[in-house]
């Protein structure tokens, strides 16, 4: 059965028994908010965060929410850059579709414990999972997506664990009237993508919606083969009755997708010489067709040889199923909220990570030679390059080229995983002397889990874009192959290994008051206790040598003893917020907010050693202000946030063993203080703009080394990889024209200068990029073209990170990064109906 059937007929089994969960709704806005200044925004009603449906306006806390009108102008290309519109929240977009990094202002971390969520539950419950869930991994944007409400900060503790923040995508329901849309979208990537949508009623109070797209996309960087290809299917039947609604839905995703990593931009001998010319700065990257067939070998726990098969133009291929069901009612003053949801899916991960600088060809053929002779006989004259597979007769020279050569580590991983997890709660609203009392108090669980095993093996290449690999061989003086300190292009034989599994249960009870004090001032309090158990187990493993006599490469791989460790752990967290929030009308306020949150160590480590038991605690402060006027408005929050401690691990690529094995722990504080801005300003006529801004001083503080480390180099530091300004303005003019609608619209992102390294040696210069569009619609029919980076922009989003987080890059400006995609256009054509 072909991929497209598998999808489709997987898809149409689950979209008859459907998932999700939609939060209670546009009808608890209070009437008199109907004519209050902001009420004609599209997005002005938000559920996430909260226990009752509220005005944007009326919440003491930072949250956007963006229509799926607004996101089809975005026109983003992943989750990530969606959510990078917003402030305070810093993202690089650059690892294509999927597996993007997402930072929220002051969280140290690179996914910024930005919880997902679909309709109110997440698809998995911790924030990453065994490299397959990654935040914006399992959630794909299409025409099912209704809408997308982000919180930052705020009382994202209650309402989610591990939660600094929460993207919440709620998805369409069916009405009254049959609707629907059909949209197809071409890119100059290579780009061929179809969603569609329809929902409708199926019979008296039960109505359905039903989605999803195909994509194929060849992608934005040539590795000669599809970076995308796959799709989702998304389903539900929504059922009312007389005093709230009952809602089964259904999920499939299909996917596969690249992942791009770094790649060197200039020669480490002299920085002023681009390597442009080797490997395009746009277009380039250090994937590689002749990774398509890759065989790791290593020794299992019974000491025989195993063979791991990896495809590199597999990429990141997810395959899960959801099913949920949400129930809402309400009962006299009382509000029942009862919502589950089940996921089951693997993953197969296949990427080619950076590891360390390009280095001499000359010099890095020299520190092999002593070993050779050691291994195949004195009678080595020389070593020399040759394309893989070739039996040491393709020659290759470096001084042809870059006079350069890198390795690279393939890694091959999978994962089958599951997550099971609940939500009940009961909300009441109370009279009191001195105002009113919107009270909730729920109870989450949750039991998941995942297999994992990942293996590891390093490759020699040319600096080139798409590079064939290289065997470095032991030639005699007459030119004779005695050995290789490669094999088949490897350098390192299956030089890391895991294997294991792990369960997590969490039980989480959680209350919430919302108190109207006045018409004018609201306070709201929350609190949250979690109580964790993980169970897991390891196999333990060892160097070994694979035998094969006539290579270097086999003869120190990681190989499974057979002995299996099993470990287990039961932490808790507390987490608490307080708010208050002040309108003097409907068009100016003020909010004030302070939260605790603590973040204990994923299930994940239990399959791990040595055990991390550190509980990671934050406190965060808010003071915002708040304008609305008609379509304009502009909301500004000041933020404090202090992680104290913090147990910082940084860990670096060991070129000795081939392994990231050089990691040093620090523990001590890290504080971000700073303020962010969302505005709209529409002028009279057809021009609004529209834009966010971040301004923030990231540091790390008070470093301390338990094993004698010298912390001083991170003190007062940036962090790691974390601008002070980053932000975006958009300008548009909306108008007619013989009839037909018109949007032309641009966009300009700016991200001020970054770090690789804890200690700031090696910067990333700071950077800002283009992007247009035009919208036409007439009808029921609209086109759209949007470009990205219209100009070209350089701008690299990180640096190399498995080999410079501790000492930088050996330069004063990063040299090895990950840049922008190169510029790019779509055409997308919609049918309604």
């Amino acid at each position: 059965m072909s991929f497209v059937s598998r999808l489709l007929t997987g898809a149409a089994a689950l979209a008859l028994s459907a998932t999700a969960t939609q939060a209670f709704a546009e009808d608890a806005r209070p009437a008199d908010a109907q004519a209050d200044a902001g009420a004609n925004q599209p997005s002005d009603i938000v559920v996430t965060g909260s226990a009752r449906a509220q005005r944007r306006f009326g919440v003491s806390y930072a949250v956007n929410s963006m229509s799926h009108e607004q996101i089809a102008k975005l026109a983003p290309r992943s989750m990530a850059e969606l959510i990078g519109a917003l402030p305070g929240i810093q993202v690089e977009a650059t690892g294509g579709e999927v597996q993007n990094i997402t930072r929220i202002r002051g969280i140290p971390t690179d996914r910024g414990y930005l919880y997902f969520q679909q309709d109110g539950l997440p698809l998995f419950h911790e924030l990453d999972g065994y490299f397959f869930n990654a935040g914006d991994g399992m959630n794909r944007l299409d025409l099912m997506t209704d809408r997308v409400e982000t919180v930052r900060g705020g009382p994202a503790p209650i309402y989610a664990s591990t939660a600094a923040g929460i993207a919440n995508v709620i998805t369409r329901t069916g009405t009254d009237h049959t609707q629907g849309e059909a949209q197809l979208t071409l890119g100059t990537s290579g780009l061929y993508r179809l969603d569609a949508y329809q929902s409708g009623p199926l019979g008296h109070d039960t109505y359905y919606a039903v989605g999803g797209f195909l994509r194929l996309n060849e992608g934005y960087r040539d590795a000669g083969y599809p970076s995308d290809k796959g799709g989702q299917i998304r389903a539900n039947i929504l059922h009312k009755f007389s005093n709230g609604s009952l809602k089964l839905s259904g999920e499939y995703v299909n996917d596969r997708n690249a992942f791009y990593l770094s790649i060197p931009t200039a020669d480490p001998r002299n920085t002023s010489v681009s390597l442009n010319p080797y490997i395009n700065y746009f277009t380039g990257t250090l994937n590689s067709s002749s990774l398509e067939s890759v065989n790791i070998r290593y020794r299992d726990g019974s000491g025989n040889i195993q063979t791991q098969h990896g495809d590199l133009s597999n990429g990141r291929h997810i395959m899960f199923g959801n099913v949920a069901l949400d129930y809402e009612g309400d009962f006299g003053p009382w509000h029942v909220s009862a919502k589950g949801g089940y996921t089951k899916g693997k993953n197969h991960f296949d990427a080619l990570y950076s590891t360390s600088n390009p280095v001499d060809a000359g010099t890095f053929a020299a520190g092999y030679l002593s070993a050779a002779r050691t291994a195949f006989g004195s009678n080595v004259s020389y070593l020399g390059y040759a394309f893989a597979g070739t039996n040491g007769q393709g020659v290759y020279n470096p001084a042809a080229s870059s006079g350069l050569v890198l390795s690279a580590q393939y890694r091959s991983v999978e994962a089958d995983f599951y997550s099971g997890q609940g939500d009940l709660s009961v909300t009441r609203k109370f009279d009191t002397p001195i105002g009113k009392h919107d009270i909730r108090v729920g109870l989450y669980g949750s039991r998941y889990g995942s297999t994992a095993f990942s293996i590891y093996q390093n490759y020699l290449m040319p600096v080139q874009s798409n590079p064939q690999m290289l065997d470095l061989v032991a030639y005699s003086s007459s030119g004779s192959v005695l050995g290789y300190v490669t094999d088949n292009g490897a350098i390192n034989d299956a030089v890391s290994m895991t294997g294991g599994a792990y369960n997590g249960r969490v039980f989480a009870a959680y209350g919430t008051d919302t108190w109207d004090i006045t018409d004018h001032l609201r306070v709201d309090l929350g609190l949250r206790r979690e109580w964790y158990e993980y169970d897991g187990w390891y196999r333990v493993t060892t160097s070994a040598n694979l035998g094969n006599a006539a290579t270097l490469a086999d003869d120190a791989t990681r190989a499974f003893t057979g002995q299996i460790v099993n470990q287990k752990l039961k932490p808790n967290a507390t987490n608490w917020t307080v708010g208050a929030n002040y309108d003097l009308n409907g068009h100016l306020g003020a909010y004030a907010r302070m939260s605790q949150l603590q973040v204990p160590p994923g299930a994940s480590v239990t399959i791990s050693s040595p055990i991390v038991t550190t509980t990671t605690s934050a406190k965060l402060y808010e003071v915002g202000l708040k304008a609305s006027f008609g379509r304009s408005y502009l909301y500004l929050t000041g933020f404090y946030t202090k992680f104290d401690p913090l147990s910082a691990a940084f860990t670096a690529f060991n070129p000795t063993t081939g392994r990231s094995d050089q990691t040093i722990n620090f523990v001590g504080k890290a504080r971000d203080i700073g303020v962010e801005a969302d505005g709209q300003l529409h002028i009279a006529g057809p021009l609004s703009i529209a834009g966010s801004l971040t301004v923030q001083d990231p540091k790390y503080l008070n470093f301390t080394s338990s094993v004698g480390a010298d912390a001083s180099g991170g003190n007062g530091k940036q962090m790691v990889r974390q601008p002070k300004i980053y932000g975006n303005i958009r300008p548009t003019v909306d108008f007619m024209a013989g009839g037909n609608k018109i949007s032309l619209y641009g966009r300009y992102d700016y991200v001020s200068r970054r770090y690789v390294d804890y200690s700031n040696t090696t910067a990333l210069p700071a950077y800002g990029y283009f992007g247009v569009g035009a919208l036409f619609e007439r009808d029921r029919w609209s086109f759209q073209v949007v470009g990205d980076n219209i100009t070209n922009a350089h701008g690299l989003t990180e640096g190399n990170t498995a080999g410079d987080v501790l000492t930088g890059q050996g330069s004063s400006t990063a040299i090895f990064g990950r840049p922008l995609f190169g510029r790019s256009f779509r055409f997308v054509l919609s049918r309604k109906w």
